[in-house]
């Protein structure tokens, strides 16, 4: 039992805001984006990412359309400092993407960061203390008055340091952290002392950035205090107004929303809701909320599994089967009752009409995904006894989003045969949808050889290449057996999961591999299933039959 709340705990005060607008109005358009998974999301991790992992995400965000991303803290993390200069010193920023650093109020940190960005084309300088009564009072030991004094101060440093770096465009943005525990009357004096010391203008551009660096609060409190500065703000039409929200409530995305409602311009946050605690502001959740409501976001979720690939690869992190549009669950109905609507759904709605699906918010094709696994896996239990009467007679362990993927193969045989579905039958129809895939397709399977090398793995595939009627040799060359093949067979084809397992034991036991794939000419992805003593060669195996059950055609042989 919770004992006593009332005595330990107590309630955000509610803004004097009886003038309130922001209910009555709604978003019309995508606000401005600012990626912070390289920072804020960075930090947050049980392992930071190194230089590399960091290169392939901020690549990433660029391809996804951001146009402000935040790369570190240089001053404080050579890491952070190396791929900064990396990214301005070979020009790998382009011109319409701008890179923002961040950095405390400390004259040396400051200097530190403003070297770290030199020469780039134009910066956002991200500069915040936190004033909130229990930092100024327990952490800093400060009043309002010294807390103002030390921004305007550092902030004048900073205009003196990029007035001397005219060959770059310097943004300030400035962000009164803990402002959501903050006295509004103290969160605009600090802001508007950033305003005048900065002489925001029309030619010198700053962002003031309004985080809930703890949510403590019911998200319309945070709209009245967004809507209460935005009224406030000195130059206001100089400024501007950003947040910063995170999740420790569960309401991130509930406050960006009602945020944008009360005058913010501009949302921070980060890819899948990664951050520290409960996460940020999840930024792929919010865009694909105003897709839904007829809103295009600027960013391209299209291939939302594809997406979702690289950032747990970066971070580390697996995405929940129930995350929001691209859990590997949420287009999956359990259900009876939801498939029957769901079904009937699709069976009336029109190609060009308005999307009038039952229990599906969103076209799961927009992202990407097919309707495979959407109507024809009943229950739980019958996606989880398939797969243990695989793995129990047969030591077959499929990974999830296989499961789902097989699971609707068995429901359509039951329904068709209107009978149980035996350990046997099912083990058949394994066979014939993976194993068989090697002799049915673009391409049969005819044999190969691999050889390893110092440059790679070097692979002779002998195909019957069904599209004209004979046997051909492709041959592909990476750094192992499964990019062998790919690049045999289409280098446009890309790998989304590989699993290795055994499916006996002792010294004759056979490998087992299972590969999933996508192609850009093909919605969704596939997997195939290699089954040989060598695991080299059901490596191959399991790619040729993934790439068959595609359904695309052998890409031309480069020469």
């Amino acid at each position: 039992m919770l004992s006593h709340p009332q005595q330990k705990y107590r309630p955000q005060p509610p803004v004097d805001l009886p003038e309130r607008s922001w209910p009555a109005r709604t978003i019309t358009a995508a606000p401005i984006w600012l990626s912070t998974d390289l920072r804020d999301g960075n930090q947050a991790l049980f392992e930071p990412m190194s230089g590399a992992r960091k290169l392939k995400l901020f690549n990433e965000l660029v391809r996804l359309g951001f146009k402000e991303i935040e790369l570190g803290f240089p001053a404080a993390s050579k890491t952070d400092f190396d791929i900064v200069r990396t990214l301005v010193d070979q020009q790998l920023i382009p011109d319409d993407v701008t890179p923002m650093v961040m950095t405390q109020l400390r004259e040396d940190l400051i200097r530190e960061t403003v070297r770290s960005v030199r020469g780039a084309r134009r910066v956002i300088v991200h500069l915040y203390n936190a004033i909130a009564p229990a930092w100024r009072e327990l952490v800093f030991g400060l009043s309002v008055a010294q807390i103002i004094a030390m921004v305007e101060q550092h902030v004048r440093l900073l205009r003196e340091l990029t007035d001397a770096a005219p060959e770059t465009q310097w943004v300030l943005q400035y962000s009164p952290e803990t402002f959501c525990m903050a006295e509004l009357e103290v969160s605009l004096a600090v802001c508007n002392a950033a305003i005048a010391a900065w002489d925001a203008g029309p030619t010198r551009p700053m962002i003031v950035n309004l985080p809930t660096t703890v949510e403590v609060s019911t998200a319309n409190v945070f709209a009245d205090q967004i809507e209460w500065m935005h009224r406030r703000l000195d130059r206001r039409e100089h400024i501007v107004l950003s947040v910063h929200p995170h999740n420790d409530r569960g309401t991130g995305v509930a406050c960006a929303e009602q945020a944008l409602l009360a005058g913010a311009q501009r949302v921070e946050g980060c890819l899948f809701g990664n951050g520290e605690r409960s996460g940020n502001l999840d930024l792929v959740t919010l865009a694909l909320n105003l897709y839904t409501q007829g809103i295009s976001p600027g960013l391209d979720f299209s291939d939302i599994a594809g997406v979702a690939r690289i950032v747990e690869e970066c971070t580390a992190l697996p995405i929940h089967p129930r995350h929001p549009y691209v859990g590997d669950l949420v287009f999956t109905a359990f259900s009876g009752s939801h498939q029957d609507a769901i079904a009937k759904g699709f069976a009336a709605q029109q190609p060009d009409g308005p999307w009038r699906v039952p229990y599906l918010p969103i076209d799961p094709k927009d992202l990407g995904r097919t309707y495979d696994s959407i109507v024809r896996v009943n229950s739980q239990s019958g996606k989880g006894g398939i797969a243990y009467l695989l793995e129990r007679d047969h030591g077959v362990v499929m990974p999830r989003r296989m499961q789902i993927e097989f699971s609707a193969i068995v429901q359509k045989h039951a329904d068709a045969s209107e009978t149980e579905i035996a350990s046997a039958q099912i083990w058949q129809l394994f066979q014939q949808t993976y194993l068989d895939a090697l002799q049915r397709g673009s391409c049969r399977y005819l044999g190969h050889t691999l050889h390893e090398g110092a440059e790679g793995d070097t692979l002779n595939l002998q195909l019957d290449d069904m599209a004209r009627a004979g046997g051909i040799e492709r041959r592909g060359r990476g750094n192992g057996p499964i990019a062998a093949t790919v690049a045999a067979l289409d280098p446009a084809l890309r790998v989304d999961s590989y699993e290795q397992r055994s499916l006996e034991g002792g010294a004759q036991a056979r490998a087992m591999s299972i590969v999933e794939v996508a192609h850009p000419d093909v919605a969704g992805s596939r997997f195939g299933v290699g089954i040989h003593e060598s695991i080299a060669t059901a490596s191959v195996l399991a790619t040729l039959g993934a790439f068959n059950r595609l359904g695309v055609a052998l890409a031309p042989q480069a020469r």
